[in-house]
């Protein structure tokens, strides 16, 4: 038994928070002793494993600033995570000390755990370079990130193994940190099926698949396009509006009234970006007129997610060069097809015209896909079966639990040598 402490800035709701969670569950499964530190976490606002009692969760520094005047959120998080770096390494009970720290989207806390009196391991899971994440606009901003930029690549080569989340990153991290010589592994994040193959049986079990607020929404003859990513920009939900826009177009009045697109995403009142978009997203609806055809839902739960991949007839997932993207997973494991973006992590999940379609960026590509499935009955079944079976196949959970289970008994055990 290993104990392990996952150490991650916010534990809300998102594919990263997603990751580390069915990490922990994986390693908890193998016998290891698993708990989380953070900077901050909302029982009402996360997944329910952070808030259930699966897992130990303390939060340390949530009193620090998440930004300055509106702006300083990078040098903000920075500090809040160097102050549970420190905690983690000085402060905490030593009946808590624990052997490995697996760490993720910030990495200036690794050479303070590697200062730790205890001496643990440190695993740095890259989800994607964090500088590439900033705009680099204007000169200020360019030197204000400059030296945050340089501490990420010189602080992710302190750790003791790096693993990033697919090829896509892989090329990117290598290109991006070209003074870093350790080359890291590929970990393809996983789903936790079981969970999933639980609510499946519960959910046919009933004939109500939505929630009551959305019945008068969407009825039950209705094809539903789903959409599940936060609301931010850079994921891209407009070009699903826009999509569904020339659908409108491309079938008949009758067909088109049958069509709903839910949009399902993350939602945290104190993101300031998550408010703005929600609100972009709202106003284009009512541009394209598309009130009668749109549902917009904030931070469903868990058991709200599964519903809604059960009840859909096709995924959408929008964004541009996603890193990896844990969705399209999702949505083949509950057998719809799935529509993406030939870019980044999706090339790698999802096979073209086999489990689902790789589109072009614009909505003649992507609406053309939304009709092709709205139209074809019989290669949205056969693309649903086949994108199950291959996450069964590629990426299962036992195999992500065994791969990485191996990697952290090889880390502790060479410390020990």
């Amino acid at each position: 038994m290993v104990r392990v402490l996952f150490l991650h800035p916010d534990l809300g709701i998102g594919g990263a928070e997603r990751l580390v969670v069915d990490a922990a569950l994986a390693l908890k499964e193998r016998g290891h002793d698993v708990s989380f530190l953070t900077n901050h976490h909302d029982s009402t606002h996360c997944f329910k494993e952070t808030a259930d009692g699966t897992f130990p969760v303390q939060v340390v520094g949530d009193w620090l600033p998440r930004q300055l005047f509106g702006r300083f959120y990078a040098l903000c998080a920075y500090i809040r995570m160097i102050y549970a770096a420190v905690y983690a390494s000085f402060f905490m009970p030593q009946r808590h000390e624990v052997q490995l720290v697996v760490c993720d989207l910030i990495s200036v806390c690794v050479p303070v755990l590697r200062l730790a009196r205890h001496k643990p391991r440190v695993l740095f899971y890259c989800h994607f370079p964090d500088q590439l994440l900033s705009s680099r606009a204007g000169t200020l901003k360019r030197l204000y990130r400059a030296p945050i930029n340089w501490l990420e690549e010189r602080t992710i080569g302190l750790a003791d193994k790096v693993l990033v989340n697919s090829k896509f990153t892989l090329r990117v991290f290598q290109d991006t940190f070209r003074h870093l010589s350790q080359v890291p592994d590929v970990l393809y994040p996983s789903l936790h099926t079981e969970y999933f193959d639980k609510m499946t049986k519960k959910l046919d079990s009933r004939a109500a698949l939505l929630d009551e607020p959305l019945h008068a929404r969407v009825p039950r003859s209705s094809f539903i396009y789903l959409d599940i990513n936060r609301y931010e920009r850079k994921k891209n939900h407009a070009l699903a509006l826009h999509s569904l826009r020339l659908l409108g177009n491309m079938l008949p009045a009758l067909d088109f009234k049958r069509c709903r697109l839910i949009i399902a995403g993350g939602y945290d009142t104190r993101c300031v970006e998550n408010v703005e978009h929600y609100a972009e997203l709202e106003a284009l609806t009512a541009e394209l007129k598309l009130q009668d055809h749109v549902v917009l839902l904030q931070s469903p739960t868990d058991e709200q997610k599964c519903r809604l991949l059960h009840a859909a007839h096709c995924l959408l997932y929008t964004p541009h060069n996603e890193h990896f993207g844990i969705v399209p997973l999702e949505g083949m494991y509950f057998c719809k097809p799935v529509v993406a973006l030939n870019s980044g992590g999706p090339t790698e999940t999802v096979v073209h015209s086999s489990t689902g379609f790789l589109c072009e960026q614009h909505e003649k590509s992507f609406g053309g896909a939304m009709y092709q499935l709205f139209r074809d009955e019989a290669l949205r079944l056969k693309m649903g079966d086949l994108g199950h079976k291959r996450v069964e196949q590629k990426f299962s959970f036992e195999a992500f639990a065994d791969r990485l289970n191996q990697l952290v008994e090889e880390l502790v055990t060479k410390k020990q040598k």
